[in-house]
């Protein structure tokens, strides 16, 4: 597949799923009666707050992905991320902001390198 197609059918499928667990979570209790932390587990609200954090950190994987060229790095850190969320995506960011060269614009930050 394509690259361009593979990100248009994960964000396609991120957006379809987002929309329906939202409207799902808002048709069985409005947003503005969750309890939060106060009260017993408003379990709509959860299932979306998680879907939205995962689909936030596949949508972080999508880079990664693009910038690691072996399968064992992507499926590290595709496993890193999904388990410890922005934790392991704290660390990626600051592993290529040590290996960015003094000096180098911040696009290369975002490219492969040999792309860059």
């Amino acid at each position: 597949m394509a690259p361009r197609t593979a990100l248009f059918a994960l964000f396609g499928v991120i957006l379809v799923a987002m929309l329906a667990v939202t409207v799902t979570a808002s048709l069985q209790q409005p947003l503005w009666d969750w309890g939060g932390l106060t009260s017993g587990p408003d379990r709509w609200w959860t299932y979306a707050t998680l879907a939205d954090a995962y689909f936030g950190f596949l949508t972080f994987y999508a880079w990664v992905f693009y910038k690691e060229p072996g399968a064992a790095a992507r499926g590290g850190w595709f496993a890193a991320i999904m388990l410890l969320g922005n934790i392991a995506m704290a660390v990626y960011v600051l592993l290529q902001l040590a290996r960015l060269p003094k000096g180098a614009p911040l696009s290369q930050l975002l490219l492969r390198r040999s792309d860059a």
